[in-house]
């Protein structure tokens, strides 16, 4: 979401060459017009701004999905008038769409459902819940929901890992106002959000230069009796890298021993979720580990859905406290809800359930393969340039974050910006606390990111590269001319030169009047 800002007053109006055949008058940018006007010129006004937008294939400032089947976008357009919640209305749609397992009222629920709801399945929940191996039995239904994005599921889970531990405590007699959730200083900005919204305190484990990911030692230094979870990261926004949960868990089950607390582990998956099961089978993540009790994943960033789609899954029903979960009937049926939104599109459901039996293991494992060969291709052809450290490892999500070996002349901030002349989105920022001193920039690599996309973004960066070098050289011969007097100055710059003038005159003759003898 962006703030609200208005424009200045020479830019309060929407004007479009083509829309003149049908409107003559400007429009107001910031208000409603009092009249209508044709359905084309609307269109064409819209369409006009919307031109000036980058080339989505060529962010890769972002790990969200830009590019789906045919097949796809027409099932997409064709649910986009389908609202998620109302289950009652689209049983089809309800199948396939997330939901919380029914467990609670079950024979009430079914007795309200339609013949297809009574064969629900929640095929999006399990699927994803066996790919990140929950202790299922042969006829047991996985626990988790749909969400806009991992940012609300984060927050769902955060909500239940702080109802359970104060549940617990209450029944102890102890207090439970201060939770706390451990965290890496490297975590995306929804953790923040979690925290402040719902009143958590954050305690993070500080980064440092070399290592930009969780300390799983550290991690558990800084549990206590108010941590009601550690949250891993699988994919780090900064490097990509994966955290070792394996070691966080065996560290954790020791302290939980010693102490008689039970502090479980979140995995935030929203980038990794969909990568290491087919890239790093062999790695323990997920629910294989026994602390593991939640995990959210984005959809539409490796589950290669457009944007507007996450997951979280529960270890189990009991791992979901059963006070969060609403009860609503006046949609047609008895229907419970464990969301932070309420009405939201079907589309994006759809799209990834045609993904997952599209794909399939085969499919996404192929598409995860080709990403990291195309990761390959870039470090390569940057590590030739012999001006960058890579910063990224190998191993975890598909990008390359990399420095200057030297920024003493320019910086990764200049070179962000002179690649936008290309059309590349390229960002470049500072690392957390205490690694702040460290700039990167960052390149993430999906499935639309070809081969030769790689080869032609080494060569324009190497193009920036050298324009830069060349840049002091031509700064210091223009500062030398107007030195000499062999460079005439233009209208404006003498202009300036006026106006400082007098702005130091006045600021002098107000100082010498307020001056007490």
């Amino acid at each position: 979401m962006v703030l609200s800002k208005t424009a200045s007053q020479t830019d309060v109006s929407v004007h479009s060459t083509f829309a003149s055949r049908h409107v003559r008058n400007s429009l107001s940018r910031f208000k409603m017009p009092e009249d209508s006007i044709p359905k084309e010129a609307a269109f064409q006004i819209i369409n006009d701004e919307l031109m000036l937008d980058g080339n989505p294939r060529l962010n890769l400032a972002s790990f969200v999905t830009t590019w789906m089947e045919p097949e796809c976008n027409k099932l997409i357009m064709d649910a986009i008038n389908k609202n998620y919640v109302d289950m009652d209305e689209y049983p089809v749609t309800t199948e396939l769409q997330v939901h919380i397992h029914i467990y609670i009222h079950i024979q009430i629920f079914f007795q309200f459902f339609s013949q297809y709801v009574l064969l629900m399945q929640n095929r999006c929940v399990n699927m994803i819940a066996h790919l990140f191996n929950a202790p299922l039995g042969d006829s047991e239904a996985a626990v988790g929901v749909g969400t806009v994005g991992s940012s609300e599921a984060i927050m769902l889970a955060g909500l239940a890992f702080k109802r359970k531990w104060q549940n617990k405590r209450k029944a102890q007699g102890k207090p439970y106002d201060k939770p706390n959730i451990v965290t890496g200083a490297n975590v995306q900005v929804c953790w923040e959000k979690f925290a402040r919204y719902f009143e958590v305190e954050l305690k993070e484990v500080k980064l440092r230069e070399g290592y930009y990911v969780m300390d799983p030692i550290k991690a558990v230094e800084m549990v206590d009796e108010n941590t009601i979870c550690v949250a891993a990261i699988l994919g780090s926004t900064l490097n990509g890298e994966f955290e070792d949960v394996k070691l966080l868990n065996d560290l954790l089950v020791e302290k939980n021993k010693e102490t008689r607390w039970d502090t479980p582990i979140h995995v935030d998956a929203a980038s990794g979720g969909f990568i290491a099961p087919f890239l790093y089978p062999e790695l323990e993540w997920d629910f294989r580990l026994p602390l593991v009790k939640s995990i959210n994943v984005s959809g539409h960033k490796y589950g290669l859905v457009y944007a507007g789609i996450g997951w979280v899954i529960w270890r189990s029903k009991e791992d979901l406290p059963e006070e969060l979960i609403f009860h609503i009937n006046y949609l047609g049926a008895d229907q419970p809800t464990f969301t932070l939104n309420f009405s939201k599109g079907s589309s994006q459901v759809i799209a990834q359930y045609y993904q997952l039996i599209r794909l399939g293991h085969e499919g996404y494992k192929n598409v995860m393969e080709n990403c990291h060969e195309n990761v390959m291709v870039l470090k390569q052809g940057l590590e030739k340039t012999g001006r960058f450290d890579i910063v990224s490892k190998d191993d975890g999500v598909p990008l390359v974050a990399f420095s200057l070996k030297d920024n003493k002349r320019h910086d990764e901030f200049k070179i962000s910006e002179m690649l936008r002349r290309y059309g590349w989105i390229v960002p470049a920022y500072t690392m957390p606390a205490d690694a702040q001193h460290v700039t990167v920039l960052r390149v993430v690599i999906r499935e639309d990111f070809s081969r030769t996309l790689a080869e032609r973004l080494v060569l324009d960066i190497q193009k920036v590269v050298h324009e830069l070098d060349d840049l002091p050289a031509k700064l210091n011969a223009k500062q030398e001319q107007c030195k000499n007097g062999s460079m005439k100055k233009t209208a404006i710059e003498t202009q300036r030169e006026i106006t400082a003038y007098w702005k130091k005159y006045v600021t002098q003759r107000k100082t010498n009047k307020t001056q007490i003898c």
